[in-house]
């Protein structure tokens, strides 16, 4: 039997990368899998990678999983989203909030669509699905809901390292964000039985569309898979809230 055989999992951001490796996994591990993402067909997005490849590679593995193309800025496409896969499946008992906009500017040039947009999918979206779901965890007695976040989120040293002029101060605000929401959502839910945690990279996770910080290729020797994030993420995903929750983890650092 599967580690997470009869339970549903939304993963955003599923169409590539790290949401995509999570994903798999997770449908390799029993779990029914909502994957949702902007890009559902070929051929309407610029990078590669579509909500149709990643069901298609866990359908051929054996596992199950629905395609539900979703634009995580706008909140009607969020409730739009849980609705239909509860519609779909019943229920959602673990929630991945992977998906991300990033744009690398420096403070001083950040325009302040670009800064809504960005605080709009990385810290709104993920709020507001969990807001989505824990009305139906609470109701079974258990839940898992991960956030991933970087490195970025971590405070930078004086005098600034090379890092510092790559424009990564409202992307790290952001995931920083993301990581308070995480420990204050473990501390609430924690009598519910509803783990909460937060997952990062160790490493750089080379994704079409991101910036690789001098990573130029998959096989460059500094680069991290994204199966060492979905790994780490199965970990987090499985152990009762009294066990695992209210985490801050990375991925290449020993899971219980």
């Amino acid at each position: 039997m599967g580690e997470l055989d009869g339970r549903v999992a939304i993963v955003t951001g599923a169409s590539r990368g790290i949401g995509a490796a999570i994903a798999e996994a997770f449908g390799a591990a029993g779990a029914q899998v909502a994957v949702t993402a902007r890009t559902l067909e070929e051929g309407t997005s610029r990078l590669p990678g579509t909500l149709r490849d990643t069901v298609g590679r866990i359908r051929d593995a054996g596992g199950t999983a629905e395609p539900f193309a979703a634009d995580l800025s706008i909140p009607d496409d969020r409730t739009r989203l849980v609705k239909q896969v509860l519609d779909r499946f019943g229920k959602a008992d673990i929630l991945v909030n992977n998906a991300a906009v990033t744009f690398f500017t420096p403070v001083a040039d950040f325009t302040p669509r670009r800064m809504a947009l960005m605080f709009e999918v990385q810290v709104n979206a993920p709020t507001h699905l969990a807001q989505l779901v824990i009305p139906g965890m609470r109701e079974r007695g258990q839940g898992w809901i991960l956030n991933i976040s970087s490195v970025a989120a971590r405070h930078p040293s004086l005098p600034p390292g090379p890092m510092a002029g790559l424009g990564a101060t409202v992307y790290g605000m952001c995931k920083a964000a993301l990581e308070r929401l995480t420990t204050g959502l473990a501390a609430e839910l924690y009598a519910d039985n509803i783990a909460v945690n937060c997952l990062s990279p160790t490493q750089v996770v080379p994704t079409p569309g991101t910036v690789f910080h001098g990573l130029t290729t998959e096989n460059d020797p500094n680069a991290e898979p994204p199966e060492v994030m979905a790994t780490a993420a199965l970990a987090l995903c499985r152990a009762p809230a009294a066990t695992l929750s209210g985490r801050i983890a990375y991925s290449q650092d020993p899971l219980p």
